[in-house]
């Protein structure tokens, strides 16, 4: 009677332990996601070096920027574009492109220049935004008396 007990003992012991095992591959199976998530949209900003706050008719303002990303993603795509408020100028991107307003152009450095020429002697306001192909921008506002 006693080898019949220890004989079912062992039987539920190893049922117990199949039994948890079946549960321990089930859930770790059900949790699993097939979808890698891979973080693609970074934040980032637009650094420029100090900018005087006059600019007379005639005088070329030199803005030096500089994109700060937090993170990098190799497929992301950054574009700039301006939009003049106030008075009446020409912007330029160091490569010698004349940008015109709210017309988007490829940013191809991290490190970049704009040239301002002030075209009359009122006050001038512009902004210019940088933004990537996942939807973030960041806005930069010049304002020259």
């Amino acid at each position: 009677m006693n080898i019949l007990n220890n004989k079912n003992k062992r039987i539920s012991i190893f049922k117990a332990l199949a039994l948890c095992l079946f549960a321990a591959v089930s859930l770790t199976a059900v949790s699993c996601d097939d979808d890698m998530d891979i973080q693609q949209s970074y934040p980032f900003t637009v650094e420029t070096m100090p900018v005087p706050n006059k600019v007379s008719k005639g005088q070329t303002v030199e803005i030096r920027c500089e994109l700060k990303k937090t993170g990098d993603f190799a497929n992301t795509l950054y574009t700039i574009r301006y939009f003049q408020f106030e008075g009446d100028g020409t912007l330029k991107m160091d490569n010698g492109i004349t940008f015109l307003p709210n017309d988007r152009y490829l940013l191809e450095n991290e490190k970049f220049r704009l040239y301002y020429t002030a075209q009359g002697d009122e006050a001038h306001n512009f902004i210019v935004v940088v933004e990537d192909n996942f939807g973030n921008s960041y806005e930069l506002e010049f304002d020259f008396n």
